[in-house]
C-alpha cells in the first residue's frame, strides 16, 4: 500500500473529534493535539462540498498558534452499485488509506521531516466530524496504515446525539428506560427494534423515518436536527405525521442552498404521541 519515493517514518495519528463545526465545540485537548501535530490532513468531497472542507480550514484558522503542514486530499467515492454493502465499504475504507498515505508521502517531499531526525514519529492529525468512536470509521481506516502506526490517539468531540438534545432541551431516554443509537439503513430494512422506544437514528440521507407504517407513526415523536451548532441550524419537532412533511422540506432546501447536509433524528413512541 505504500506509495513510491521516499519511505514514510513511523507515524502518530491523532484523531480529533471536532463535534459539528462549531469552533466552540473543540475541547482544549482538541486544540493542544491539532496545535502538537506536524501535519493535519484535510479530505476534500468535491465542490458540492467545498463548504465542509472551508469549515475545517477555519477551525485550522482559529486554533492554530503555530502553521503545522495542512495538506488536503480528494476523498474517495464510496461504489454505491451492487448488493454488497459491507464490500462496498471495504473497499472504500482500503482507497481512503492509500489516500492518506500518498498525502502523508506528498507533504514530506515538500518539506523536511519532524524535529528530531527521519527515523522521529510524524504527527499526523485528522478532524474527525462529531466524535471518532460513534458511527465514525476514521478508526477502522487508521488500522490498516502501513507501516503501521506507532500510536493512535482519540480525542473525544461532542456528537451529533449531543448536540441534538441539546438543542431540543430534551433528555435523550426515558426514566430507566434504555435507548437504541442505529442508522437508517437498519430502520429502513428491518423497522422499529425491539426493546426500546426511543431510537436515535443516524447516517440517513433517505429519511427512513417515512418508512413506518402508519399505525405507528402516528405512536410516534420526533426531534429533528441538521447543522448542528451551525449558524444554519434546522430544528423541528412533533407527532411523526405532522413533523415529517415539514422536516422534507426543510431538508430538501437545505441541501439545495448548501451542497450538502448533516442531520440526525430522535424517534420516541408511546401514548403521549
Amino acid at each position: 500500500m505504500s506509495p513510491p519515493g521516499r519511505p514514510l517514518p513511523p507515524l502518530e495519528l491523532s484523531l480529533i473529534g471536532i463535534g459539528t463545526g462549531n469552533p466552540d465545540h473543540l475541547t482544549r485537548q482538541a486544540m493542544a493535539a491539532m496545535n502538537a501535530a506536524d501535519l493535519i490532513l484535510l479530505p476534500h468531497k468535491g465542490e458540492d462540498k467545498a463548504e465542509l472542507a472551508a469549515l475545517r480550514r477555519q477551525l485550522c484558522d482559529a486554533v492554530l498558534a503555530h502553521a503545522p503542514r495542512i495538506a488536503g486530499f480528494d476523498m474517495p467515492v464510496r461504489r454505491s452499485h451492487g448488493d454488497d454493502y459491507l464490500e462496498q465499504v471495504d473497499e472504500w475504507h482500503a482507497a481512503i488509506a492509500r489516500c492518506w498515505q500518498q498525502a502523508i508521502a506528498r507533504a514530506l517531499e515538500s518539506g523536511p521531516p519532524p524535529e528530531g531526525g527521519p527515523a522521529s514519529p510524524l504527527r499526523v492529525a485528522l478532524l474527525v466530524w462529531g466524535d471518532p468512536s460513534l458511527y465514525d470509521s476514521t478508526l477502522r481506516i487508521a488500522a490498516r496504515m502501513q507501516p503501521a502506526p506507532v500510536r493512535v490517539t482519540v480525542v473525544a468531540g461532542i456528537t451529533a446525539m449531543q448536540a441534538l438534545t441539546a438543542a431540543h432541551a430534551l433528555a435523550v431516554n426515558e426514566i430507566g428506560q434504555p435507548f437504541m443509537v442505529t442508522t437508517g439503513r437498519q430502520l429502513r430494512d428491518h423497522g422499529w427494534p425491539a426493546g426500546a422506544d426511543t431510537l436515535v437514528v443516524m447516517l440517513d440521507g433517505q429519511c427512513s423515518f417515512t418508512t413506518l407504517a402508519p399505525e405507528l407513526a402516528r405512536e410516534v415523536r420526533i426531534w429533528w436536527g441538521a447543522y448542528l451548532g451551525m449558524p444554519q441550524q434546522l430544528l423541528e419537532h412533533g407527532p411523526l405525521p405532522e413533523a415529517a412533511p415539514r422536516i422534507l422540506s426543510r431538508r430538501a432546501a437545505a441541501r439545495a442552498q448548501h451542497g450538502w447536509i448533516m442531520d440526525i433524528y430522535l424517534l420516541r413512541r408511546g401514548p403521549a404521541a
